[in-house]
């Protein structure tokens, strides 16, 4: 098992990408803490994992916006498995609109979850980590953090951000043995991308070389490796999962 034993943090962890890499986890023996702001999804979540893998799992529902409540989880964490080993910050919420048209509310609400939420996050773990001397940070960009996307300005500031911040921070620990990394997927068969009509669903399928929409578990794979012991000699990097749709 890839991370047996190892305490992995979760966000945006109830269902879509965040949950299979939850399961992709427990499936490798992960100790996990599952974070949602919808409690029903993240606790049926924690629940199923138990049941199929005998997965040890606590899980919290808040926004993750709030320092004082991430403080409250990490230190719960702590308290109950005494480390944290990964940091996986997959919370994230779009509201796309042209930019002339665009409220003042969804740049800041996209801005803060998207955004802020990673700073925080990664704040609270950043003393355990370098106290163990060991700890993976894995954060979920998109490929519009990298190329922009028409109707997406805020979105796409806030993956770009997220990227940014990936970097440095993998500057400032990697002497202590702990590497950043960021996820950059493409158009990945989510409850989001379900939703789109046919026609533009296969417009889009036009511009990605190997034609189809991604699997939320072909995400999870490369998380898995960037969580484990495989990834030890990468650190700051950025990989696209997208068939190729960014070259």
């Amino acid at each position: 098992m890839l991370l047996k034993d190892k305490v992995a943090v979760i966000t945006g962890s109830g269902r879509g990408i965040g949950k299979a890499i939850a399961e992709k986890f427990a499936k490798e023996g992960a100790k996990l803490v599952l974070c949602d702001i919808n409690e029903d999804w993240v606790k049926l979540a924690s629940e199923e994992f138990k049941e199929k893998y005998g997965t040890q799992s606590i899980y919290f529902s808040f926004d993750v916006r709030d320092a004082e409540k991430i403080d409250a989880c990490v230190k719960k964490i702590l308290d109950t498995f005494q480390r944290i080993d990964i940091l996986l910050n997959n919370a994230g919420i779009t509201r796309d609109q042209l930019l002339m048209m665009m409220p003042e509310k969804d740049w800041d609400d996209v801005l803060s979850i998207n955004l802020k939420s990673v700073f925080l996050f990664t704040k609270a773990v950043t003393r355990p980590m370098i106290k163990q001397r060991w700890g993976r940070i894995i954060n979920m960009a998109s490929v519009v953090g990298v190329m922009g996307n028409a109707g997406q300005a805020n979105y796409a500031a806030s993956k770009g951000g997220v990227i940014a911040f990936t970097k440095s921070v993998a500057k400032e620990l990697a002497k202590r043995n702990v590497n950043s990394n960021a996820i950059a997927p493409g158009f990945i068969m989510t409850d989001m991308t379900k939703k789109l009509d046919e026609k533009v669903q296969e417009a889009v399928k036009q511009n990605i070389p190997l034609g189809r929409f991604g699997d939320p578990e072909e995400v999870a794979n490369l998380a898995l490796f960037l969580a484990s012991d495989l990834s030890n000699y990468i650190t700051g990097q950025v990989i696209h999962v997208d068939g190729g749709l960014v070259m």
